[in-house]
């Protein structure tokens, strides 16, 4: 569903590569994190991904960029947009501000498309109830907090049924709860309706818990692709900048104490964390 074959991206007016020789595949169905230090190159990524590179930030892309079957460089944003979703870190920068109200926004996109009026209701609806705004449906968009604004700007994307979602920190302004329940619906779509995923994040923690494979960008570069237990527990052993989630650091204590004995991988998750301390 994604192929990226040598993928090297620089901005204009720059004179670093923010992406360099970026091989990635990922397959139908699958939920990938992606994770680096600020800098690293994950929204970047993210807009290589759905098109935003090159046809909104110019710049010069070298390398193929493969995604629902379409070359990403060389189609218009327009044509990708049935295909390829894209949700901002910023839900100010998602909100048409064409619609008064929350239903409407969901369904802005899809009258777009052009889809018949029972179709669009149909979906707006559905995706509401995903993301937890259905009791919202008839509130402006701006009278929502900063977390309801997030869960907005996914439940709009959603809506489309796009074939490949990709997220850049959907939850940065989510609680806990928020968080859990943004991760779960994301699960869902990839579990049950096979849309392919690729999530940025910085809550090492949930998408330790939630993705099914972890890659590190680090100074552009992809570094580690794999488990997230196993990636997290490698980056322990390089300056990539990405710290460690709290299960983790809490069984590096417990180790250094004498307390627990030597472990061939560190627990990454709340679940990993009891089952080690056991």
């Amino acid at each position: 569903m994604i192929a990226l074959a040598g993928v090297t991206y620089r901005y204009p007016g720059t004179q670093r590569d923010a992406l360099h020789a970026i091989d990635l595949t990922v397959g139908e169905g699958e939920l990938v994190g992606v994770v680096g230090a600020n800098g690293a190159g994950k929204s970047t990524l993210c807009y290589v991904l759905s098109g935003y590179v090159p046809h909104f930030f110019n710049g010069t892309v070298e390398g193929s960029v493969q995604v629902a079957g379409h070359d990403v460089t060389r189609t218009a944003i327009g044509e990708l947009a049935s295909d390829i979703g894209l949700v901002f870190h910023n839900p100010f920068n998602q909100i048409s501000g064409a619609r008064y109200t929350v239903l409407e926004e969901v369904a802005f996109g899809l009258e777009n498309m052009g889809l018949p009026r029972d179709e669009m209701h149909a979906r707006a609806q559905a995706a509401l109830a995903a993301t937890g705004l259905a009791d919202l449906a008839r509130r402006s968009p701006f009278a929502l907090s900063g977390g309801e604004q997030q869960r907005l700007a996914i439940a709009a994307v959603m809506a489309m049924q796009p074939r490949v979602l990709v997220c850049d920190e959907p939850t940065s302004q989510l609680d806990p709860a928020g968080t859990r329940a943004a991760f779960e619906v994301l699960r869902g779509l990839a579990r049950q309706g096979g849309t392919t995923i690729v999530v940025t994040e910085h809550k090492l923690g949930w998408l330790a818990a939630f993705v099914d494979r972890l890659i590190v960008l680090h100074e552009g570069a992809l570094v580690a692709d794999g488990p997230p237990r196993q990636v997290l527990a490698s980056a322990m052993d390089h300056a990539w900048g990405i710290g460690a989630t709290m299960y983790t650091r809490a069984a590096q204590e417990v180790l250094a104490r004498g307390l627990l004995p030597p472990q061939p991988l560190l627990p990454a998750t709340l679940e990993q964390a009891v089952e080690t301390l056991r």
